[in-house]
């Protein structure tokens, strides 16, 4: 089996996730006491928030970076980044690494084409929804992405780190994102991806009738798929 390396803390309720599908996924594979080989660094969030406000994506990969590369020596063969919007750096990281990133849009593209879906509705941070590095994966797979309007990613935003990251879940919260989905699915959405590894806490395949892609459950699957082949 093959060590993963996790870069966690952004934030620590995900990655939490990650940690219990990762080692899920390996038992179910493997059974008995088998569960994952895996080294976390976990990242002071408010130090990664900082950066992202600041549009310092630059001092974020150095930490990243710094972090990867301890995980390498510890004998990690590939990184995961257990937060979609980390992915911005995620090719530039693989080059000062020089290990494998395993691209958790490249695993969501992979799961939304084999079900046959053309056109996905996108939700996330604003920088997920609206900068490329996700949406040109979805792209390279011949599949179309819309995402919702000026005020509702601003919302959408606000709740992901102010809410969501804090293991805070409201009501009201879960309506919008709810009449969002609904909004997309009217522009022709056949799918949606839940593009920010805290929104499935809040929202269920049961709550809508479109498909739900929940990124942080393929991306641990694309993890457990690496760490045993």
């Amino acid at each position: 089996m093959k060590i993963l390396g996790l870069i966690g803390g952004i934030s620590w309720i995900s990655t939490v996730d990650y940690y219990r599908m990762i080692n899920q996924g390996v038992n179910e594979k493997l059974g008995g006491l088998n569960f994952a080989e895996c080294l976390i660094h976990s990242f002071n969030y408010a130090d990664i928030k900082r950066n992202n406000d600041a549009n310092d994506w630059d001092l974020t990969l150095r930490m990243v970076t710094a972090a990867s590369l301890n995980l390498k020596q510890g004998g990690a063969k590939a990184i995961i980044l257990c937060a979609n919007t980390m992915h911005l750096i995620a090719d530039r990281l693989e080059e000062n690494i020089q290990l494998p990133v395993i691209h958790i849009a490249s695993a969501t593209a992979d799961v939304v084409k084999a079900a046959g879906i053309k056109r996905v509705g996108l939700l996330g941070t604003k920088f997920t929804m609206e900068q490329a590095f996700f949406k040109d994966k979805l792209t390279e797979q011949g599949i179309d992405t819309i995402v919702p309007g000026d005020e509702e990613r601003e919302f959408i935003h606000y709740t992901i780190f102010e809410e969501l990251g804090r293991n805070v879940f409201m009501p009201d919260t879960k309506k919008f994102y709810i009449d969002v989905i609904n909004k997309l699915v009217k522009q022709g959405a056949e799918g949606i991806i839940l593009g920010c590894t805290e929104i499935p806490l809040l929202l269920s395949q049961d709550d809508v009738s479109i498909p739900l892609f929940d990124t942080a459950q393929i991306h641990s699957k694309a993890a457990v798929e690496f760490a045993l082949s």
